[in-house]
């Protein structure tokens, strides 16, 4: 029997976390292991508080293999949670003999070398792809990559530029300090005997070597200029990898500004092109002003189009649906019928004095605002009867196109915005190709109109009592019409590409066969074809 456990899921946050603590104890190795190692007072003077931390690390560094074996992976899009599967799957990993390594008691050389050798412990920098994993994660969950990216940048770089210190300081030591120009200078002169000079001192040469930007002593000995030309090569892909990530980084910072500004860019060129007026180009400019400064530029269908249709379904819901739901035809509609609306709603934004529709115009669309404030106004544009505020609504009966309403699907009355209008619009066809699957909706969503119409007395009931309207048999006809033209414009096309296959594909099998077969035997574009009649295909043998 397998036996089930408790498993940690790489996706949750409990792991997100862990990764967090296993990067300090190996973000700590990583500096001051060699810190430890180069400067020797460093070691001496806090020796009890590096046992502490060093153990302390090296306990997360066992426990860190423990949650490895309890941590889950994919299986067929199942959550493996089978123990002795984690473990096997585990230690076929490099990364478990990496980790293995890791956690070898090095210390016990301790007892043979002393303890001014901390340098016994580098084994455990073979953590560091848990370091490299958190950054990761830590990329994909945060809202600010690219500030994120250049500041892990940075992190490496100062790395690099301590452990090179470290390593100079090491090198002078070696050498002799104040032996030459190069090297670090005497340490029997106070001001740099202390422990923080011989450091920052180190850092600032690092710095200067593998930025280069800066001068430094001139190398003396063979073996000092071996190691400034090594580190002269570091600089220089160092300074290639500053240039390189920064740019990208600024680059795609700047991207969506970038479109935006195209788009903005093309639009003055075609007004300018055109001779459009300077107060319409004004009025322009100023809605793409409102659109970027209130982060309304990003077209939602363009961003969300990736996404696989259930989940773009269930982000709509949660943004759109208590929107829709105001509206008091669709206040009863079933999940379904709501959900496909609201995939269908599509954002518009209007600047101050632009009309949404105007009286006597055909209503093709519904609006819902969002945000903002529109007004109902007379023909003079002027007289304000009502304003509409945010979760109003107005054109849901004109969309429906009941049979008998006075208005027809005619636009009633002027609405104009007041300030930058922000609206979701649902058009008729969109709710037509909606109800097709929805029958009862349909009927449901009708009568509601009707009773609408009825209480504001814009319903002609004899007309809606009598039977179906020609023009709606007619527009019906029209677009099965045109559905049928598009299945068979789909259907040659099909055709066409069957075709065009089975020709390549009797070429490739004749090519074959002439390469396989021999010369006497028929080849496959010999064969007698299989709609040939037996009397033609298979001719009687002559005596």
């Amino acid at each position: 029997v397998k036996k089930e456990i408790y498993v940690i899921d790489p996706a949750g946050n409990m792991y997100y976390n862990w990764l967090l603590c296993i990067t300090i104890p190996v973000m700590y190795n990583w500096t001051m292991i060699i810190a430890r190692a180069c400067f020797e007072e460093l070691q001496h003077d806090y020796l009890e508080w590096w046992y502490i931390f060093d153990y302390l690390s090296d306990f997360i560094y066992i426990a860190d293999m423990f949650v490895r074996t309890r941590t889950g992976y994919l299986e067929q899009g199942l959550l493996v949670r089978d123990e002795e599967k984690l473990r096997e799957t585990y230690k076929k990993t490099l990364q478990f003999r990496l980790d293995l390594l890791s956690i070898v008691p090095t210390d016990l050389l301790f007892f043979y070398f002393g303890l001014n050798y901390p340098e016994l412990r580098l084994n455990r920098l073979f953590r560091a792809a848990r370091l490299f994993e958190f950054f990761q994660r830590t990329e994909t969950r945060t809202n600010y990559p690219n500030i994120f990216r250049i500041s892990n940048l940075v992190m490496y770089i100062v790395i690099i530029i301590h452990w090179n210190a470290c390593v100079y300081f090491s090198i002078s030591k070696a050498i002799g300090f104040g032996a030459d120009t190069w090297v670090y200078p005497d340490i029997s002169i106070p001001e740099f005997a202390r422990l923080a000079r011989k450091y920052v001192y180190s850092l600032y040469w690092s710095t200067l070597t593998l930025t280069t930007i800066g001068e430094t002593p001139p190398p003396v000995q063979d073996s000092e200029y071996v190691f400034v030309v090594v580190d002269f090569l570091v600089g220089v892909l160092i300074f290639a990898t500053i240039v390189g990530n920064v740019g990208s980084m600024i680059s795609n910072m700047n991207a969506a500004r970038a479109d935006f500004q195209g788009r903005i860019d093309a639009i003055k060129q075609y007004m300018h092109f055109r001779k459009v007026s300077k107060d319409l180009e004004k009025r322009v400019i100023k809605w793409f002003d409102y659109l970027w400064t209130n982060k309304k530029a990003v077209d939602e269908r363009e961003v969300l189009k990736y996404l696989p249709d259930k989940l773009r379904a269930e982000i709509a819901i949660n943004v759109h649906l208590d929107t829709l739901k105001k509206v008091r035809i669709f206040a009863d509609c079933e999940a379904g019928l709501l959900i496909e609306l609201v995939l269908k709603l599509r954002p518009q934004v209007y600047s101050p004095g632009d009309y949404i529709c105007r009286k006597g115009d055909i209503g093709r669309e519904m609006y819902i605002i969002k945000e903002g404030k529109l007004a109902v106004v007379a023909d003079d544009g002027i007289t304000q009867f009502v304003v509409l505020s945010d979760g109003s609504y107005f054109g849901e009966i004109s969309i429906l196109n009941i049979k008998g309403s006075r208005a027809g699907n005619r636009r009633t009355a002027n609405i104009k915005s007041i300030g930058y209008s922000d609206l979701f619009c649902l058009s008729k066809d969109d709710l037509m190709e909606a109800l097709t699957e929805y029958p009862d909706a349909k009927s449901l969503l009708e009568e509601k109109g009707k009773q609408i119409l009825m209480k504001d007395g814009l319903l002609d009931l004899e007309l809606a009592s009598a039977g179906a309207d020609p023009k709606d048999l007619e527009e019906k006809v029209v677009r099965m019409e045109g559905a049928i033209d598009n299945l068979q414009t789909k259907f040659a096309r099909l055709l066409a590409g069957y075709d065009a296959a089975q020709q390549k594909l009797k070429q490739r099998v004749t090519k074959i066969e002439k390469k396989l077969k021999p010369a006497d035997e028929p080849e496959f574009s010999e064969l007698v074809d299989p709609t040939t009649p037996k009397s033609e295909a298979d001719p009687a043998p002559k005596d």
